[in-house]
């Protein structure tokens, strides 16, 4: 009788089978494939780190040197400039810094020093190639930044020109724009902050 008990029940498999073992590595392939196809894509699709904080170390610097000058009413060649209290003490109405020069009045060239009087003086400033204020190339190559300085005072509900928002924009050379943007407010125009 044991026998036939014996015979009844079927045989408990011990292992996988050979079609079982094919399916699993099939399986697990398609897997490990879709994981690298997707880390794949994500790292051509990000900017480089080194390049992200070499953007942004050339962004604060000049963000620094701008934000650390002066901020007077008259333009940096009026006799007035160091002295004057608002724009009408200037020696010449036309030197009032009420409107932003049309174009950058420092330069951006190797071994000359970059000579600013006013906050003002770096409006549209545009650097093909980073220099540091003394003129020395500081070692990044590929890229390039703009400085962009506009008066915001009238959205704070103050005086529209004692407000100069400053936006510094630096490519990399992957093409990546990083933006800072910083605020010089006229507390104490002729000192530096």
């Amino acid at each position: 009788m044991c026998t036939e008990l014996h015979l009844l029940r079927p045989r408990q498999q011990k292992g996988i089978s050979l079609v079982e073992l094919i399916m699993f590595i099939v399986i697990v392939s398609l897997a490990i494939v879709g994981i690298l196809s997707v880390m794949n894509v994500t790292t051509k699709a990000s900017a480089d780190p080194m390049l992200r904080k070499q953007a942004l170390a050339v962004a604060e610097s000049l963000l620094e040197e701008i934000q650390l000058q002066a901020f007077t009413y008259c333009s940096p060649d009026d006799a007035n400039a160091t002295t004057a209290v608002s724009a009408a003490a200037c020696a010449n109405a036309a030197n009032s810094e009420d409107n932003l020069p049309g174009s950058a009045r420092v330069s951006n060239a190797p071994n000359i020093a970059r000579v600013a009087n006013n906050v003002a003086d770096y409006h549209k400033l545009n650097l093909p190639v980073i220099y540091d204020v003394n003129g020395t190339d500081v070692g990044v190559t590929g890229f390039s930044a703009k400085v962009l300085i506009t008066q915001v005072g009238t959205t704070l509900t103050i005086t529209n020109t004692d407000v100069l928002q400053i936006d510094v924009t630096v490519t990399d050379p992957g093409a990546n724009t990083y933006t800072l943007t910083g605020y010089r407010f006229r507390y104490a125009p002729r000192a530096v902050p």
